[in-house]
């Protein structure tokens, strides 16, 4: 193994803070090398994009490299790649798009594992439609999501579901899922925020029709993306501007692009590609780095995991020693998960409480909407972030 923790933490200077970041699932901290990418883009002669002058060729020249590399990292077409504010916005937006073309009789499947931007959109550009929306629950005990087979229909008309809880970690089979859903003639919306950080994506092998991450969980700027074919892309008709252009994938991309956002996914990816030495095509240096990633964070994860275990009164959810992202979900017998959060907080642990906008996930478990203890692994966590946290809830006030 080559991965160098050590080396990879030396570019996030808010790690000099000495806090042990568990927050990377709700954005994680930022190498120096994208915000340089940020600073240098904001402070560069730029303009609308355009051919004549530099600064119009700067500003396309930046699009166009944010598209490849993100074409890079989930093995899509750099010509379906669509950019928005967030992750949320953009599947508003494709979820009104989509509803454009439903009506009463068609159905929407959703499910309780995933986050609410992933559910609340669909839900509403339903009752919006007159189409019928139905629930796919999970099994509180494993986590892991009931079979859809009962729930498709010919009516069927999407299907939207995450790659991997960013409550529980749970990864659903999506291949399998993706299979049923195209036998029913529906498609696939898939929420891949969680996964992406923590796993070598492939968006064909996956099965998805459309792709949602968010470049500020993977060590990027807080920006949105989509990804799709484009010629499904081509078929969808959203609402814009009269004169903006009616290009695939500009037509969903409301306003002037954000791009020093865009330097720095660019940069973002770039970092993630190079965590491990490797000479090749970015797309084969995200390969071995990812795996390398992947086998670091799982190994944190079996030590942070038994850890917990070995503690009285502390109750993980889902089904630890599963296939799932480095993420745990726990809670203190006797004591108030805020309570736990902010007593690890005052001690350098940084691992918030709450349900992280996995509202439905967090009341399927019966934790209402205060939820647990989140604990997420990054690239740039060690075996000392995790023993902090363990002995931080070792040491927890007991009533």
């Amino acid at each position: 193994m080559t991965y160098d923790v050590q080396t990879i933490r030396a570019h996030f200077p808010a790690l000099d803070g000495g806090a042990a970041h568990f927050d990377g699932p709700g954005g994680s901290q930022v190498p120096d090398v994208v915000g340089d990418a940020v600073a240098g883009t904001l402070c560069a002669a730029i303009a609308n994009r355009g051919v004549v002058t530099a600064a119009e060729r700067r500003a396309s020249a930046v699009v166009a490299e944010a598209r490849h590399a993100v074409a890079d990292l989930l093995a899509a077409d750099p010509a379906g790649v669509v950019f928005g504010r967030s992750m949320t916005q953009l599947t508003y937006d494709f979820s009104r798009t989509l509803a454009q073309k439903w009506g009463p009789g068609d159905e929407v499947v959703v499910t309780r594992l995933d986050h609410d931007a992933n559910i609340r959109p669909w839900v509403q550009a339903a009752a919006a439609a007159g189409a019928t929306v139905r629930w796919a629950d999970f099994d509180s005990a494993t986590g892991e999501l009931a079979p859809l087979g009962g729930l498709l229909s010919d009516r069927t008309r999407l299907v939207a579901v995450t790659a991997a809880s960013n409550l529980l970690g749970t990864r659903p089979d999506i291949p399998a899922i993706a299979a049923e859903v195209h036998a029913a003639g529906a498609l696939l919306y898939v929420d891949g925020v969680h996964l992406t950080p923590h796993a070598f994506v492939e968006i064909t092998a996956l099965g998805a029709d459309f792709y949602a991450c968010s470049p500020y969980k993977f060590l990027g700027p807080h920006l949105g993306v989509v990804a799709a074919a484009p010629a499904l892309l081509e078929t969808l008709h959203p609402d814009k501007l009269l004169p903006s252009t009616n290009a695939v994938p500009e037509r969903f991309e409301l306003g002037t692009l954000p791009y020093e956002l865009l330097a720095g996914t660019t940069a973002a990816i770039d970092f993630l590609a190079g965590l491990v030495p490797g000479t090749g095509s970015r797309r084969s240096r995200l390969r071995a780095s990812m795996a390398e990633l992947e086998a670091h964070e799982n190994a944190l994860l079996a030590r942070l995991d038994g850890g917990l275990a070995a503690l009285p009164g502390v109750t993980r959810y889902g089904a630890p020693g599963r296939h799932r992202t480095p993420t745990v979900l726990f809670s203190v017998d006797g004591v108030a998960s805020q309570a736990v959060y902010e007593h690890l907080g005052a001690h350098g642990v940084n691992a918030p409480a709450g349900s992280f906008y996995a509202l439905e996930c967090s009341r399927h478990l019966g934790l209402g909407d205060a939820g647990a203890v989140r604990a997420g692994i990054a690239p740039y966590t060690t075996e000392d972030d995790v023993d902090r946290l363990l002995a931080g809830v070792a040491s927890l006030p007991r009533g």
